[in-house]
């Protein structure tokens, strides 16, 4: 039996057929103008890469700039104020005293820390002794029992401590 589709002949390709874009081609936005990117730009080949506690260290520097600076401004104004009264305050020193999440200063807790379920993240008032992980309660016990060493490793890892299982 002939293989199936063996008896069409295909034409001879002379050049003179047009191609037609196919439905992919047709949606493509990859040929189409981009007006929203800058054609002028140049990436910054010395830029370098920060951390999160330099990026903080950074700002906290930068607010503490401007509280001094603040500062100055405000005591060279009452050096050159008359004895008569005082100017009220503005808006912008009102705002001054007010506290924001990086201005926050407090002492570290006085309350143990909390500890959670390594698998639930439910409060963990237990530890299993074999692989160290939290748990909740008995049926997250049941669960931890049948982890094998890599799987208890991988869930210490992820709390970020030295996984050491017996």
């Amino acid at each position: 039996m002939p293989p199936k589709g063996g008896s069409k002949k295909k034409a001879p390709n002379d050049g003179s057929t047009t191609h037609t874009p196919t439905l992919a081609e047709q949606l493509s936005y990859l040929q189409s103008p981009r007006p929203f990117k800058n054609p002028n730009y140049t990436k910054n080949v010395n830029r370098r890469t920060k951390n999160l506690k330099t990026v903080l260290g950074q700002e906290r520097e930068r607010e503490r700039a401007g509280r001094e600076r603040k500062r100055q401004e405000r005591e060279e104004r009452e050096q050159a104020m008359d004895v008569d009264g005082a100017p009220p305050q503005t808006e912008q020193e009102v705002e001054e005293d007010v506290p924001t999440y990086t201005s926050i200063e407090a002492p570290p807790s006085l309350l143990p820390p909390r500890h959670y379920c390594d698998i639930t993240g439910l409060d963990a008032p237990y530890t299993d002794p074999r692989t160290g992980l939290r748990y909740h309660d008995k049926s997250v016990y049941e669960l931890i029992k049948g982890l094998s060493a890599g799987v208890a490793k991988d869930y210490l890892a992820a709390r970020g401590v030295n996984p050491i299982v017996r």
